[in-house]
């Protein structure tokens, strides 16, 4: 389960920005690619975050679709597998975007400190 290491480097990541300030909320950015499981990742930041200032944080996923541009007719698609063409049959693009993991924001409690 590598969805434990993962939000183990966000949670790390988030307390040193927080600087001693508890958090309210996260939320990330998973790319639909990613092999991340989102419910896995709100299990595990659940127990990682417990006792430390993100204790009781609420964390937000927002899966990011997979977007390719046609090297050929220079169409953006969305990718429906890994393998999906271009509507126009071809298979040579760049990938956008899906395979991203990302912290898109934070909320500090401003009043609480830990």
């Amino acid at each position: 389960m590598h969805e434990l290491a993962l939000i183990q480097s966000v949670v790390e990541m988030v307390i040193e920005h927080a600087q001693g300030r508890c958090v309210r909320r996260v939320k990330l950015e998973i790319g639909k690619f990613t092999c991340i499981t989102p419910d896995a990742m709100r299990f595990c930041f659940d127990v990682v975050a417990t006792g430390t200032p993100l204790d009781g944080a609420r964390l937000e996923i927002v899966e990011i679709e997979a977007l390719a541009r046609c090297r050929v007719c220079g169409e953006t698609f969305v990718q429906q597998t890994l393998w999906s063409s271009c509507p126009c049959g071809e298979r040579d693009y760049d990938r956008l975007s899906g395979d991203e993991l990302q912290v898109k924001e934070y909320e500090l409690d401003a009043d609480a400190t830990v």
